[in-house]
């Protein structure tokens, strides 16, 4: 696992030594920054399941200004820690360990916005829809954020949900990704 591209490209990651996570490939990592940039003048990341912290790191080599990168295993946050130290930009890093929904509510708190967020839960925990939900309901993406979902290939997520409209989808054998564009006003 290393970053792929941008400033710290080349880098070796750590993985998270537990069975309980799942990495997202290079291969994949690759595919979702080349649908969705590949590279970037700034903005704010947030990697909701975060894992070894590989995709948001990799958002901020290609140009994000800053990722904020949750879990809520303590090896996963290790990991996190560990990564961000290879490349001395802690600075460009707020890692927070605790739920999905509890950090959102206190990033709501603290009126954090995000231009790009990424969503790869548990397979078996699928709760994508209730989680752009509650991004909506609390007010944390700015107008046409983009938001990244990895699933199983099992899991059909609708091409459009509310104020999410799917701008593109991949499948990489047993696993789908799903780009969401969000628009503060409602699509009619």
């Amino acid at each position: 696992m290393r970053i792929v591209s941008g400033e710290y490209g080349g880098i070796r990651l750590s993985p998270v030594k537990s069975d309980k996570t799942r990495p997202t490939t290079d291969k994949v990592k690759e595919s979702l920054f080349s649908m969705t940039g590949p590279y970037f003048n700034g903005g704010v990341f947030l990697d909701l399941f975060a894992g070894s912290g590989a995709v948001g790191i990799e958002a901020v080599s290609r140009g994000m200004s800053k990722a904020v990168l949750v879990d809520r295993q303590f090896q996963a946050i290790k990991a996190i820690k560990e990564n961000i130290d290879k490349i001395h930009a802690q600075d460009q890093f707020e890692v927070i360990k605790g739920s999905a929904d509890a950090v959102l509510k206190q990033l709501a708190d603290r009126q954090m916005t995000f231009d790009m967020v990424f969503l790869d839960p548990p397979y078996k925990k699928q709760r994508i829809i209730d989680t752009l939900s509650l991004l909506t309901e609390l007010k944390l993406l700015s107008d046409q954020a983009v938001v990244i979902c990895e699933t199983d290939n099992q899991t059909d997520l609708p091409t459009e949900d509310g104020r999410f409209k799917a701008i593109k989808r991949k499948n990489y054998g047993l696993t789908n990704l799903v780009i969401y564009n969000y628009q503060m006003e409602n699509m009619q």
